[in-house]
């Protein structure tokens, strides 16, 4: 069953935590309905795509997807993309730097004309048609952790769907627990965010960027969404994080022995 995240009036954002079993990386997949549009976020691979197109026929008919927005073209991101061509009539939404790559994951033929490539600077969505259209934005979140990457705002909502930034990983974490204090959490943050990411240089950009923005959730891709207290803490925190090329120099770079 997936995790209610918001819920008012024709708006719904939830969140499925438990469809790639024990042979993947655990990963979260998001579905917004506001009306009669849907979209989803980070659709997953093969492994979550039979349970996730099931439970969304409980909320949502799949077939009607507006949308398909994938923060990145990671194999757990959309290497189902060729069955969602198949059973939807919706657009991928993905950086302009993936717009070419994404194809990969399909047969030929299956994306032409249903991908949109968004621009580095991101863009405000207007999802849907008619009375459901709704508001998504795109904010630009390159080398958290790929060279094109973006997160998702619902300004309903205000959840910001942050693809890998925040993620947290362990057989201990029940992901559908929503963390208030970063404190206890951030032992399951921590190495994965000082490899993951690229440089402080752009996690303190990325914080003055956030920080402009009303957040309610940070949701991840991997790991527990983060609400109160600790949206702030998260940010307060990765400002100050040394992690990627900040950790490497010459050691890290020799002819294996």
């Amino acid at each position: 069953m997936p995790t209610v995240l918001f819920e008012e009036g024709n708006h719904r954002c939830l969140m499925f935590s438990d469809l790639a079993g024990s042979e993947g990386v655990q990963s979260n997949q998001f579905l917004l309905v506001h009306g009669d549009t849907g979209a989803i976020l980070d659709p997953g691979g093969n492994l979550a795509y039979n349970e996730l197109y099931v439970g969304m026929t409980r909320y949502f008919a799949p077939h009607r997807l507006a949308a398909i927005l994938a923060s990145h073209a990671d194999p757990d991101i959309i290497a189902s993309l060729d069955r969602w061509m198949t059973a939807t009539e919706a657009t991928l939404y993905i950086s302009r730097l993936w717009e070419r790559f994404a194809p990969h994951f399909c047969k030929p033929g299956k994306t032409k004309g249903r991908i949109e490539g968004l621009p580095d600077a991101g863009a405000r969505l207007r999802l849907g048609d008619g009375d459901s259209r709704f508001s998504l934005w795109a904010l630009p979140a390159h080398f958290l952790h790929a060279e094109g990457n973006f997160q998702f705002y619902d300004p309903v909502s205000k959840i910001l769907f942050s693809g890998d930034l925040g993620a947290s990983l362990g057989g201990a974490l029940d992901p559908a627990t929503v963390v208030t204090d970063l404190g206890p959490h951030r032992v399951h943050m921590e190495g994965f965010h000082r490899r993951y990411m690229v440089s402080n240089k752009v996690l303190r950009l990325w914080a003055d960027m956030v920080s402009r923005l009303d957040i309610k959730m940070i949701a991840p891709q991997h790991g527990a969404p983060m609400a109160g207290p600790a949206v702030a803490q998260f940010i307060d925190w990765v400002r100050e994080l040394d992690c990627g090329v900040d950790l490497f120099g010459p050691s890290n770079y020799q002819v294996p022995a």
